[in-house]
């Protein structure tokens, strides 16, 4: 069921766009829906529970909690370099040449390693927060992506490609997590490292200035129904 909805979250933003094309205001609005869920998950559930002095069965908790903001501020670090290769697809925007023919490798490659970094810390989470905070992120995004897939210039065949590919690498990080012991011993850290990424995700949609810094009515009331929805989930 966890791997069918990572999978589901992507196709779904790709099916919106070949079905109604949303205009760009639409998908603003979802995207700082999206931000704001992830951001009130990640500061009232994921801080919360890395931060915990308890000891894990692996004993390894402790140390963790010690050092966790190390690995917060890492991934912040990482996710910023990630960005210069996918130019800002992790939170809505693509700047690349639409006319080339060819498969946009960069952009896959750091996004693959994005949505596998988001996959590897569910298999760690007893209550669902994080799924529905990554499926709720990345259906904004897969239709961002999308967008810019079909409007191109590449063939179609790269953009299904391209979409099918992006969609398996949460449940390929998942799928590791739960094989790989080293991955459950350092849940903390990883999921520390996770919460840095999303951090630098969610603030930047929820806090880029609109146009001529005029205050967004629509954008707030988006904002403010993310969080709310996040909290009483």
């Amino acid at each position: 069921m966890i791997y069918l909805l990572l999978i589901s979250s992507v196709i779904i933003g790709a099916v919106i766009v070949g079905l109604f094309k949303p205009q760009q205001n639409s998908v603003r609005l979802l995207l700082s829906f999206s931000g704001a869920y992830l951001l009130a998950i990640t500061v009232l559930h994921l801080l919360p529970e890395v931060f915990s002095s308890e000891i894990d069965i692996h004993g390894h908790g402790q140390i963790a909690a010690d050092k966790i903001g190390i690995f917060i501020l890492s991934g912040i670090l990482i996710q910023s370099i990630l960005e210069s290769f996918s130019k800002g697809a992790e939170h809505g925007h693509i700047h690349l040449h639409s006319h080339s023919k060819k498969f946009p490798w960069l952009l896959f490659v750091s996004l693959s390693l994005h949505a596998l970094s988001e996959g590897i810390p569910i298999g760690y989470q007893e209550d669902s927060e994080l799924l529905w905070a990554i499926v709720v992120h990345k259906i904004p995004i897969s239709i961002v992506l999308a967008t810019f897939l079909f409007n191109s210039e590449l063939p179609k065949s790269y953009g299904y490609l391209f979409i099918l590919l992006f969609a398996l690498m949460s449940p390929i990080g998942l799928f590791t997590s739960e094989k790989i012991d080293l991955f459950m011993d350092y849940h903390k850290q990883i999921t520390g490292f996770t919460i840095g990424i999303f951090l630098h995700i969610s603030t930047i949609i929820l806090f880029e200035s609109s146009k001529d810094h005029k205050f967004n009515y629509s954008k707030f009331v988006a904002i403010l129904l993310g969080m709310f929805v996040a909290f009483i989930a």
